[in-house]
């Protein structure tokens, strides 16, 4: 699927408001005497570098289109740019002609405490607010959430909170299994129970069950299966009785989807529903425009759309079927309906589906057929975050004991459970209320950190010794930080806010080092959202917290040699706990103050 389209990508990173980045700030310095011997305007590419705090390449590209040497065509850029002694204390051309920069001590702590002084702590806000449409989580009414849904509400909800958080318009979809036959044998079993009965089995959270046996008798009994079928045509011809009883399974359903959410401290409610039943009037309609612009056809009794460039595996061309012979209609058709809904009447300018990797060509054939038909226009975004599977340590995707798909509630719970007796061990004189506080924090945050921190398109291990570890890139260790820098606080007797006016001092390295990583955190949150990956932004987390773990080593806060550096320091601890408590939220991870 096309993504958000190079060009315009290139465009909002020139036209945001970077507020402290120093990258930024060195490019907006450099590019005017680019430009002058470009003779146009032209990307001084500053980039970070291993061996300064930042790298100058943007001489490269331009010497070879002027014909130049590119050490001549730096000192050309460095001869104009001028003095630059307020921002750099050394511009040194290397290799080839590259230059390593080196910022000044003063610059960066004033650059910092700009950033802090922020509400968004430097994170510029999106230049252009867009409507994203976010999809993700769809669980099925009358099954239970499993390992398999882990990944979509937990990677989805967390681009949700980044696209917020710089001002993106966010509408959250979930587009949740309530229609179709299978609900035909679903509402026969619940009238074989009784209404009271069924309610009951749903509501303590058997949906698995209720599901099996519905099954079971729809295999083994054909009066049942009749019976089945007939209530699948009262459901669709919209018979009320029939339509009351669905309501009561997916009623039932939605109770036990909100327990799951709820464990998991996701921001799905019930106004984010959004079932395959809501685009049932739409139906019709998408075959009628289909076949008014000529692109329907028939295909062995069906009506069908041949999206171009799509071939089956003998090179024949790929149908994607809208209408079946029986009349009926297909997961294509109502994914085109979500589309025509979610632009014409969202009005979405860009529509995320956070769906499994193995629905990418469906969604790059519903993409085609959409921009063909006009639906999609050419500023408009669809695209398919695509993610991996989750694995057991046998590499093989995780099961439980009995073989079956994992429960989420029950993982879950377990998680808490873990943190709960891994805390008491850590901290045994901790309240029982705030353990279990704290318990719930650690455990989903664990769970959460574990999924995002792992590139998004690889499957991964689920292994609780890892994911709960005080140690090495997990949120544990994270929170942890945290809460160390709080009670660095609360043995100090000090209120956090009374240090947000000082500009620090950047003597020793380790201070120095951990400024510039704080500095970092917009460039993070931008990358993390421009290429859908939240284990950017966890990756970032992880070397904000080794930083400030180096710092506190090697630089005394509470026994500071003079009560300014006393400041200082606590100035970057209390900068680090807020970026860090921030960017955990935007991954939809609290952190905990005591731990």
């Amino acid at each position: 699927m096309t993504g958000t389209k190079p060009s315009s990508r290139v465009q909002v990173r020139q036209n945001r408001d970077f507020m402290a980045d120093p990258l930024s700030l060195l490019a907006r310095r450099l590019s005017p005497a680019f430009a002058a011997v470009a003779g146009g305007e032209v990307d001084p590419v500053v980039r970070p570098s291993e061996h300064a705090d930042a790298q100058v390449n943007g001489a490269l590209a331009l010497a070879k289109k002027l014909g130049k040497q590119p050490r001549e065509v730096v000192a050309q850029v460095l001869d104009i740019a001028g003095d630059m002694s307020d921002m750099c204390t050394d511009l040194q051309v290397a290799g080839p002609g590259f230059v390593n920069v080196v910022f000044a001590e003063k610059f960066l702590a004033e650059q910092v405490h700009v950033a802090m002084a922020s509400e968004a702590l430097g994170v510029a806000a999106a230049p252009v607010k867009r409507k994203y449409v976010v999809d993700y989580s769809a669980p099925n009414v009358a099954k239970e959430m499993h390992v398999g849904h882990l990944r979509s509400t937990i990677i989805g909800d967390a681009l949700v909170r980044m696209l917020t958080f710089v001002g993106h318009i966010v509408v959250r979809e979930n587009h949740i299994g309530d229609w179709g036959t299978p609900f035909g044998m679903l509402i026969e079993h619940l009238v074989d129970l009784g209404e009271a009965d069924a309610a009951h089995e749903l509501g303590v959270g058997d949906l698995d069950g209720f599901y099996k046996e519905a099954r079971r008798k729809f295999e083994a009994d054909d009066v049942f299966k009749e019976r089945a079928r007939a209530r699948v045509v009262a459901l669709q011809g919209g018979d009320p009785d029939t339509l009351r009883l669905w309501k009561t399974l997916v009623n039932e359903s939605t109770k036990y989807f909100n327990h799951v959410y709820g464990l998991l401290d996701v921001l799905l409610t019930d106004d984010d529903l959004a079932g395959e039943s809501k685009y049932n009037t739409l139906l019709p309609q998408v075959v009628d425009r289909l076949a008014k612009l000529g692109m329907l056809v028939e295909s062995d009794g069906a009506e069908v759309v041949f999206p171009a460039g799509f071939t089956n595996r003998e090179g024949d061309p790929l149908p994607l079927i809208i209408r079946k012979g029986d009349g009926g209609y297909n997961y294509a058709t109502t994914d085109l309906a979500c589309v025509i809904d979610r632009v014409e009447n969202i009005g979405a300018e860009a529509s995320l589906y956070v769906v499994g990797a193995p629905q990418a060509q469906h969604l790059q054939m519903i993409e085609s057929v959409s921009r063909t038909a006009g639906w999609l226009s050419d500023d408009a975004d669809m695209v398919h975050v695509a993610f991996g599977s989750v694995l057991g340590a046998d590499r093989k995707m995780l099961k439980s004991r009995s073989g079956d798909a994992v429960k989420l509630a029950s993982l879950l719970e377990e998680a808490v459970d873990r943190a709960n007796r891994a805390i008491t061990e850590k901290n045994p004189e901790m309240a029982d209320d705030q353990r279990a506080q704290v318990a719930k924090m650690i455990g989903i945050g664990a769970v959460k950190y574990s999924d995002l921190s792992s590139d998004r398109v690889k499957d991964y291990v689920f292994d609780w010794d890892r994911m709960l570890s005080f140690e090495g890139n997990t949120a544990p260790y994270l929170q942890y930080a945290h809460a160390r820098i709080c009670s660095i606080f609360r043995r100090a007797g000090v209120e956090r806010e009374s240090v947000r006016h000082v500009v620090p001092t950047l003597d020793a390295p380790q201070e120095r080092s951990l400024a510039l990583r704080l500095l970092q955190f917009d460039a993070a949150v931008w990358d993390a959202i421009d290429k859908y990956s939240p284990h950017r932004l966890c990756t970032y987390l992880y070397d904000l917290a080794s930083d400030f773990t180096s710092f506190y080593e090697h630089c005394p806060v509470l026994r500071a040699e003079s009560d300014s550096m006393r400041n200082s320091r606590l100035f970057l601890c209390d900068s680090t706990a807020r970026v860090m408590n921030a960017g955990l939220a935007v991954l939809g991870i609290r952190s905990p103050e005591m731990m």
